[in-house]
């Protein structure tokens, strides 16, 4: 039944956000050098690399200054991508990475290799479930780049403070699975954008 919504759902906002899709990827290619799209590799259920997509919101070649983005006015990101990051609009490709079965609509955020290394056996549980577009943790760090952007140590919070309370929120999901609270999720997770 999940996998069936999952498929239902993007398929409807694929198709509803191709005119702006467009858009976006023209604005994305006239003011900065590179692809309109941003390929990095994440670990997704049973520890499986895969790539997850979004729209480029960084000059070319920004991940070799580190993986974490720190606040908004990171130079890193491009005019276009400040925009595309506080309306989440960056995300919508990942909805192909949906289709493709890589991941779910709803379900714990993918971590990059680095991150993952890091996790306890009981917190290794989570890679038990496709990773997802958005979940409980997403909401409740809505605004994770301003968070880190505030700290002297950016990678060194994430680390200790923000990925352990991710994961706690990542595994009360999983505790709880269902296509209601799929639904909660995503509908808290529309008026966290637009409030």
């Amino acid at each position: 039944m999940k996998r069936l919504f999952d498929i239902v759902f993007s398929s409807i906002v694929l198709i509803l956000f191709l005119p702006f899709g467009i858009l976006i990827a023209f604005w994305i290619l006239v003011e900065s050098k590179g692809g309109v799209f941003y390929a990095q590799e994440r670990i997704g259920k049973n520890g499986v690399p895969f790539r997850m997509l979004k729209f480029r919101t960084m000059r070319p070649n920004a991940e070799k200054s580190g993986r974490l983005t720190v606040g908004m006015r990171d130079p890193r990101i491009t005019r276009s991508g400040v925009v595309l990051r506080k309306y989440k609009l960056d995300e919508f490709p990942q909805f192909i990475n949906v289709l493709s079965g890589k991941m779910s609509i709803v379900g714990p955020r993918p971590e990059v290799a680095e991150f993952v290394s890091l996790y306890s056996p009981e917190q290794r549980q989570i890679l038990n479930v496709k990773p997802g577009i958005t979940d409980y943790a997403s909401l409740e760090y809505f605004k994770e780049n301003e968070l880190l952007g505030h700290s002297e140590d950016p990678h060194r919070t994430y680390i200790e403070e923000i990925m352990p309370a991710k994961i706690t929120l990542n595994m009360k999901y999983i505790d709880n699975p269902g296509l209601h609270q799929d639904i909660k999720i995503i509908w808290r997770t529309f008026l966290k954008i637009w409030n």
